[in-house]
């Protein structure tokens, strides 16, 4: 019996399904270990079954592949990027600075910090604590965004 070409789409007999996928994984690394060896290549597979279970096949081992690849690929930060980020550290601590001389002198206004009983100062200490989360959450997405514009430009490069 010949081989006959395959339609590309889900097998649905899970027996099937589960027997295909044993031999194409055996045959998906021979193939990886075939390059390996011909080509001198470093390659990390990881193949999840049907039912879940890893599997997986590495040359010269997945750690090491894996190792490699993250520190080729981390993007590297360069001048001008440490030099926004600073910029940024020191405009948000100048902000909580600010925010900071402005609640109190909002409560110079309406009243002493001592003058709250405790609802009122658990309740300010929250809306203290959501600020600074936000204001920290915007300051990393601003990072998370030059670091991509700055991956996008060397890419291009």
């Amino acid at each position: 019996m010949g081989r006959k070409k395959v339609e590309m789409k889900k097998i649905e007999n899970n027996s099937s399904r589960l027997v295909t996928f044993s031999k194409r994984r055996s045959g998906l690394f021979k193939k990886a270990n075939e390059i390996c060896t011909l080509c001198g290549a470093k390659i990390a597979i990881i193949v999840f079954s049907p039912g879940g279970k890893p599997y997986s096949f590495g040359h010269p081992s997945i750690e090491q592949v894996l190792h490699k690849y993250q520190n080729d690929f981390t993007p590297k930060k360069s001048k001008s990027h440490k030099v926004r980020t600073a910029k940024l550290r020191q405009e948000l601590a100048n902000l909580d600075d600010l925010l900071e001389y402005e609640n109190k002198v909002e409560f110079t206004k309406n009243q002493s910090i001592s003058q709250l009983d405790l609802d009122q100062l658990v309740k300010l200490q929250e809306q203290m604590q959501d600020l600074s989360r936000n204001a920290t959450r915007h300051v990393q997405e601003i990072e998370a965004s030059q670091a991509l514009l700055m991956l996008a430009n060397s890419s291009f490069e």
